[in-house]
């Protein structure tokens, strides 16, 4: 299988290396051995087990599809800060001129330049530095973090420690100051009520000490550093005792819980009294408050930039602010503005100045008499009700208006029947030639209904053509029957030869009577027991 090298074999050793290598897959012979003794897989294909010509390799092996240039000297490890080797008392030749170290020169000096170097004062020689060199490989020179103490992170914890004791101590001191300077207003003006200033010093000194019961649920985690490192706090959600929102409700279709976002949008007790729940959903919080007024805000932004405003929200928010508030008033003012005209014009129902009394009494000096149903006789004229379309508008000399005739589905003028609006009026004169126009039709309807008879059905005549039998009458035309026969003859001769068929093969499906009795001619029947002396 993993052959050495291409050499010459004859047909017989091929045949053999087929059948070991067959046996090997199957299980029936050992597997092939490299030269560290390992078993060579036999179902690895041959592309991949047999080794490149310019690699001379004598024996089977799979090296050249390993890492065959890896170097062992390859390290993780990183440069020691800071390490001192040697202190020398006085200065050694081919020291650095200015500290009189020897892993250095002056020119790659990193101390601070003396006015006289140790060279010529033998004065505060500096240790040799640890000098090494290390062999990364590929990951060891693309790590960012190699060499990274994370010891000194702890120093960035500590600094937020320090700024958030120190925020905590001074909102303890303001809040402090105000219940002093509430205390010294109090004793000046009530001298009597000292319980009721020691119950209110106690709800002061409860929220004071509020900040520090708002770590309940601190929970103290140990950072991870070679030193041991200090303590963070992380701050979760909610207090352990409550129940977590995502158990308030364990029904399937109910409100969906995102774990990524530990949201929940929807309620997820809908139903239950909204007294007893101290949790309504996320929406809650979206639909008030400040979130509102900036939605609010947004949908302003875009009404007013689709009418030609030219400002954006997120590029000038402070601009659309002031832009919001000017509508607002603005608003305010039409509002109240037209609420004046209305009371002004109409009064106003909820005022507190009293109704007149012939108003409220609904009395009057007027005498108005009625007749026995009821209606109006003399007194007081009949309130029309008003349209703001013209009524009782008589046009084109007719006596009654459009709309005071219905028939098949259509208005019309009633007095002389017509269903064309802009129809002159033709009286009664009109309706008698309508009238005898559609007696005269309707006769004429009867009388052509009258005189048509049912047509005489003819038989039509049946072509010779697929399942159908032969008729007794059929007349045949000899040259395209001659011509049929030749298209069934060169058929036959095609079907019998398939190298003449075409490639692009044209079926046409329109078939004559020429064409089926050529076919019949043409046909071989198998029960005729003289086919075999036929053409």
């Amino acid at each position: 299988m993993a052959t050495a090298s291409v050499s010459f074999k004859s047909r017989e050793d091929h045949r053999k290396q087929l059948e070991l290598e067959e046996a090997r897959k199957a299980g029936l012979a050992p597997a092939e051995v490299d030269e560290d003794g390992n078993e060579i897989n036999p179902h690895i294909p041959q592309y991949m087990s047999s080794a490149p010509w310019y690699l001379n390799a004598e024996k089977p092996s799979l090296k050249h599809q390993r890492k065959w240039k890896s170097d062992p000297n390859y390290t993780k490890a990183w440069y020691d800060r800071g390490a001192r080797l040697f202190q020398a008392n006085k200065y050694r030749k081919g020291a650095c001129e200015n500290c009189g170290a020897m892993t250095h020169n002056k020119k790659a000096c990193m101390d601070r330049p003396r006015n006289v170097g140790a060279k010529y004062t033998n004065m505060n020689i500096a240790p040799d530095e640890k000098v090494e060199s290390f062999e990364l490989d590929y990951d060891g020179k693309r790590d960012r973090w190699n060499g990274y103490d994370t010891s000194t992170y702890t120093r960035v914890i500590q600094d937020y420690e320090a700024r958030e004791e120190a925020r905590k101590k001074f909102l303890k001191e303001q809040q402090l100051k105000k219940l002093e300077e509430k205390d010294g207003e109090q004793d000046g003006e009530n001298v009597g009520s000292e319980e009721d200033e020691e119950d209110g010093l106690k709800i002061d000194e409860a929220k004071v000490d509020e900040s520090a019961q708002m770590d309940f649920a601190k929970v103290e985690k140990r950072v991870r550093t070679t030193g041991g490192g200090s303590t963070g706090t992380v701050r979760n959600l909610r207090i352990r005792e409550d129940t977590a929102k995502y158990l308030l409700n364990l029904d399937v279709n109910s409100a969906y819980y995102d774990p990524k976002t530990r949201s929940m949008r929807e309620d997820p007790l809908p139903d239950a009294d909204p007294n007893d729940k101290f949790y309504v959903g996320d929406n809650q919080n979206r639909l008030s408050g400040q979130a509102l007024e900036f939605k609010q805000l947004n949908v302003h932004a875009w009404e007013a930039f689709d009418k030609g405003q030219d400002f954006h929200m997120q590029a000038a928010p402070s601009q659309a602010e002031l832009l919001y508030k000017s509508f607002k008033i603005k608003k305010e003012k039409l509002k109240s503005e037209s609420k004046d005209k209305i009371m002004e014009k109409y009064g106003n129902a909820a005022s507190d100045e009293p109704i007149p009394r012939e108003l409220l009494l609904g009395q009057s000096e007027k005498e108005i008499e009625y007749d026995r149903t009821g209606r109006i006789i003399k007194g007081q004229d009949v309130a029309l009700p008003k349209s703001k379309y013209e009524e009782d508008v008589l046009i084109n000399n007719h006596t009654t208006v459009w709309g005071s005739w219905w028939k098949d589905h259509q208005w019309g003028y009633k007095c002389c029947k017509q269903t064309i609006k802009n129809s002159y009026c033709t009286g009664l004169a009109g309706i008698e030639a309508a009238e005898a126009s559609a007696d005269l039709m309707r006769e004429n309807m009867a009388r052509k209904e009258a005189a048509e008879e049912e047509p005489v059905r003819q038989e039509e005549k049946k072509l010779a053509t697929w399942g159908t039998d032969i008729p007794q009458d059929l007349v045949l035309d000899q040259k395209l029957l001659e011509e049929s026969l030749k298209k069934e003859a060169k058929r036959k001769k095609e079907e019998m030869d398939e190298r003449k068929r075409k490639y692009n093969v044209k079926w046409n499906d329109e078939v004559t009577a020429e064409d089926m009795e050529a076919y019949r001619m043409t046909r071989v029947r198998h029960d005729d027991p003289m086919k075999d002396f036929l053409n």
